[in-house]
């Protein structure tokens, strides 16, 4: 892990535009929650929807300025089996590129299954996925040397 000159984790952020007032919230909630554990927040990027996070992720991780990333989405249940599909494939490529690019990504999204409603009360889950990536780095760090 490359510090920032002031010694800061360098975290980068991937988040969804589809259902905005709840994503945006999220990555409020997250940006908070990496300034309170003394990272620094470099690159935010916006995709159209959670399907679309891994293709950034994949760009965002091969930064050399960023040392660990946080995807933030809310997929909201609809009246097809979509919204699973959906989560259940970005989720398994974001492990697949955490692994490949060998940094940790915190998974902020939520669904599938929830109403509007349940998404706005887990908009915390974003805060949760911060947590996770900078624990896992800082947990591992001396596992690299």
């Amino acid at each position: 892990m490359v510090k920032d000159m002031e010694g800061k984790i360098r975290l980068g952020f991937v988040v969804s535009e589809y259902n905005y007032d709840v994503t945006m919230m999220m990555l409020e909630r997250a940006k908070a929650h990496a300034e309170f554990l003394g990272c620094a927040v470099g690159r935010i990027v916006s995709v159209p929807g959670v399907y679309d996070i891994p293709f950034a992720m994949q760009r965002l991780l091969s930064r050399k300025d960023v040392d660990g990333a946080v995807a933030i989405g809310a997929v909201i249940e609809g009246e097809t089996d979509h919204d699973e599909v959906v989560v259940q494939h970005s989720a398994r490529k974001l492990v697949d590129l955490s692994l490949q690019m060998d940094k940790p990504v915190g998974l902020g999204i939520t669904g599938p299954g929830m109403s509007r409603a349940q998404a706005q009360a887990r908009i915390e889950n974003a805060r949760n996925a911060v947590e996770a990536c900078v624990k896992l780095l800082r947990n591992t760090e001396e596992l690299k040397k």
